[in-house]
């Protein structure tokens, strides 16, 4: 797996046994996780996951209430010139509407002391150049978010974050989206992308991290962690689920659940049969399944135990 802990060298973006709490409300429960440079990595989850908490806590805009969020292994807060270490777009993102958007770059270039020049360069980046002297307030939504990764690109960062970045983009601006996420994971970058459109982000990603009410869910390589369209799949309901997935598990079976049953991505309905014959523990239903993403990634934030 790519997103892991690594020993002797930090990665651009390490998070661990990262909890923040809000009241009564465990928002984040105990994440750990690293974003390698030269990657795209989908944070995966439906919305009130936990997956803007993270973000904020990462860009120093919530105090984690426990663990920690780091770049290198440096808080956003301790960073020299942080714009040119990090860029980031959150969901959330505004700006003001009477000013064009060249002026808004021009203005980040100054407090961020980048030079001028990389504001026709990020224009161009996002495709802009044309609207560039154009009020913001005049902009559509997906002409609002260009802006937004303009200005993320603006201090031509190491590390890229983007908060739900395909969000008022029509079909070609989404195209465009994934080629942008490439391109900087090209360059070295390492490209966090959060969302709860899988079927957007597994086009473009390497890598996921897939996090429900707050809990890691699965991490690693998108086909280690959901597999790939149509793979396999076994379902199976036994009248001991705990016990088979014990079972499972220690022949070295991933076993997610599944309503009143189990999934067991790639295992045969044979190897499930002969474990269960093995532990002793009778079945009620067994048979295959070719299970798509969408699929894959319900079972993986089901309520339950997580992965």
């Amino acid at each position: 797996m790519r997103v892991r802990h690594h020993v002797g060298r930090m990665a651009p973006v390490e998070v661990r046994d990262l909890s923040k709490r809000f009241g009564s409300v465990l928002a984040v429960n105990n994440l750990s996780f690293d974003i390698e440079a030269g990657r795209v990595t989908g944070f995966l989850g439906s919305n009130g996951a936990g997956k803007s908490t993270t973000l904020r806590a990462l860009l120093g805009l919530v105090r984690p209430s426990a663990g920690s969020a780091t770049f290198g292994g440096r808080r956003y807060e301790e960073l020299e010139r942080p714009s040119t270490k990090v860029g980031a777009v959150l969901e959330d993102a505004s700006f003001h509407p009477g000013r064009t958007a060249r002026n808004h770059l021009r203005v980040l270039a100054t407090t961020g002391d980048h030079p001028f020049e990389r504001v026709d360069a990020v224009l161009a980046d996002v495709g802009l150049t044309d609207a560039a002297d154009r009020r913001v307030g005049g902009y559509s939504m997906g002409m609002r978010q260009r802006l937004g990764i303009a200005s993320a690109l603006l201090g031509d960062p190491e590390v890229l974050i983007l908060d739900e970045p395909t969000n008022g983009l029509d079909p070609p601006g989404i195209v465009w989206m994934r080629e942008l996420l490439r391109a900087q994971a090209s360059r070295g970058r390492a490209v966090l992308v959060s969302s709860h459109l899988l079927a957007e982000v597994a086009q473009s990603v390497d890598d996921v991290v897939v996090i429900s009410r707050g809990e890691m869910r699965g991490r690693g390589t998108l086909e280690s962690v959901l597999g790939d369209d149509e793979g396999l799949v076994t379902a199976v309901r036994a009248q001991d689920n705990e016990r088979l997935t014990r079972a499972l598990q220690a022949a070295g079976h991933t076993v997610k659940r599944s309503g009143d049953g189990l999934l067991v991505p790639g295992a045969s309905p044979e190897q499930v049969g002969i474990v269960a014959g093995d532990a002793g523990v009778y079945l009620v239903a067994l048979t295959p399944q070719a299970r798509s993403l969408e699929q894959a990634f319900l079972a993986l934030t089901a309520d339950g135990q997580p992965a």
